[in-house]
């Protein structure tokens, strides 16, 4: 029997508690339809016998205090709601807690944004780690210490694992699933759940926000620059020379400002143009390509796919209102 325990911390994501333990309590029930036993012994567990949610709108009543769990095997942390560090400080009482489960032999698991909680117990520092895509800025400047895997859906190192944003921890919480039981097992549940198994990246889901959250004046005026010139084919040269810097200094900031090369952030500037372009307008792959400044459509659908995981013709045809 493996020990599930599910972290009910202040500010979490209801959802992010409720699925898990649905799912390996369903699993459970798999399990015993096939004559077999269940695996899976589910809990609750929190600082207080009831923790309120959402301005109190929801109560959970956790089965378990943290102090009246000696060890577990499996620790699920999920994803946290409002203010990333007011969450964290609400919860440091966790925080012990946790280190001392892992150092007993547990594994962590943290669903979207309980990767923040996670991170803030020291056992990331210098592995892998998955979050929503839209707070891998903040993540990155609260935790430089970690190595965030832009995309990924589920990130596994040392017993410790993580996943994308949202509904991507229900790729995590499958793939939890086929370790501790089967593949058999898994694709049921991917089934029963109408879950994709086995996607193994957000991409498609991003929408890249600009990444002005750095003091570099310099560097924000060539941003908007490049967002205002879409259609335009920019160097970095032309860039460095325009704001009187020299290349290699010019790279090394934006790439210290923004995480990206400046020709990253060209291309994702460019691909976001193009996604925009599929989903609300009649062009076919060619006019959208022209329009973003590419004229090679052998380059444009590569680095397409690469920024997005899906071809042009894929993303249009997924998410276009006009099809």
């Amino acid at each position: 029997m493996k020990t599930v325990s599910i972290l009910v911390p202040e500010s979490s994501v209801p959802q992010a508690i409720a699925d898990p333990q649905y799912l390996f309590s369903t699993v459970n029930q798999f399990l015993l339809a096939s004559g077999k036993q269940a695996l899976f012994n589910v809990q609750l567990v929190g600082q207080a016998k009831e923790v309120k949610l959402n301005a109190g709108l929801f109560s959970v009543h956790v089965d378990k205090q943290l102090n009246e769990v000696e060890q577990t095997d499996l620790v699920f942390i999920p994803a946290l709601f409002g203010n990333m560090q007011q969450a964290i400080a609400q919860n440091k009482a966790l925080i012990p807690w946790i280190n001392d489960q892992y150092n007993k032999g547990a594994e962590v698991a943290s669903l979207c944004v309980g990767a923040f909680l996670l991170a803030s117990t020291g056992l990331l520092n210098g592995k892998k780690c998955s979050t929503h895509w839209g707070f891998s800025s903040e993540f990155r400047q609260l935790f430089p210490e970690v190595e965030l895997v832009d995309g990924s859906i589920v990130t596994e190192e040392n017993r410790i694992y993580s996943s994308g944003g949202a509904n991507s921890y229900w790729n995590l919480l499958l793939h939890l699933v086929e370790k501790y039981t089967d593949r058999e097992t898994a694709i049921l549940a991917s089934k029963y759940f109408a879950i994709d198994i086995d996607r193994n990246s957000q991409a498609a889901f991003a929408m890249f926000k600009g990444q002005k959250e750095h003091k570099d004046d310099v560097i924000k005026k060539a941003q908007e620059f490049i967002e205002q010139n879409i259609h335009e084919r920019i160097s970095v040269e032309s860039l460095a020379d325009q704001y009187g810097v020299g290349r290699r200094t010019f790279e090394r900031r934006f790439k210290t400002a923004t995480n990206n090369s400046v020709l990253e952030y060209i291309q994702r500037i460019k691909i976001e143009s193009a996604k925009r372009c599929f989903e609300s307008s009649r062009k076919n792959i060619n006019e959208v390509m022209y329009d973003v400044g590419y004229t090679d459509t052998k380059a444009f659908r590569t680095i397409f796919k690469k920024i997005t995981g899906l071809t042009p013709l894929e993303y249009r045809n997924k998410y276009s209102k006009q099809i």
